[in-house]
């Protein structure tokens, strides 16, 4: 069933819908399902992709934010160049923003009035102004990206946290990760 994720109990599969999902319109759970069911995206060649991978493992490292930038933009036009996908623009900014409910990791926003869909990610942890270590530093940005490919490559009317849109991010991060970023 879409829209629910299963919980296993003594060998029967429960059902239980995201908390969310059932304040949804119909058209957004019509939306929502069509993402639940794309469970991965396929990259041609992510072979091609692990000198930028290995180029955000020393930027972070460098802890440079212009550096991260530049290496994390590389990366990322290289998943939507072989994704066939517009291309969007990618801001790192220092210190995540917080409040009261939390750091805010990144986010994106949907091209609009002639301007370019945009990532923007947090490269430090609000309360000690640390480096984000580099799988969750890539796992944000593939995560705002998935987002952009909800749009342009599924052609998607909205993006919406479902189980699919994480195994997709999951399968991204995997591609890149199949061999791991040699370190200076």
């Amino acid at each position: 069933m879409l829209g629910m994720t299963g919980h296993r109990l003594t060998g029967f599969i429960f059902l239980m819908p995201f908390a969310y999902y059932r304040r949804l319109t119909k058209k957004q759970r019509q939306i929502y399902d069509q993402s639940d069911r794309v469970q991965a995206l396929t990259l041609p060649a992510p072979e091609k992709l692990t000198p930028f991978v290995e180029r955000l493992v020393s930027a972070l490292k460098s802890e440079r934010r212009t550096t991260v930038e530049a290496a994390c933009r590389n990366l990322i036009d290289g998943v939507t160049d072989q994704l066939g996908v517009p291309a969007v623009r990618l801001r790192v900014m220092a210190v995540r923003p917080s409040d009261d409910s939390g750091e805010l990791h990144g986010e994106y926003e949907l091209a609009l009035n002639r301007r370019r869909a945009s990532i923007c990610v947090w490269m430090r942890t609000a309360k000690r102004r640390q480096v984000v270590a580099f799988r969750s530093f890539l796992r944000t940005v593939l995560h705002e990206l998935c987002h952009h490919l909800d749009y342009t490559l599924l052609n998607l009317d909205d993006s919406f946290h479902t189980e699919g849109f994480y195994k997709r991010e999951s399968s991204l991060f995997n591609q890149l990760m199949a061999k791991p970023p040699q370190t200076p």
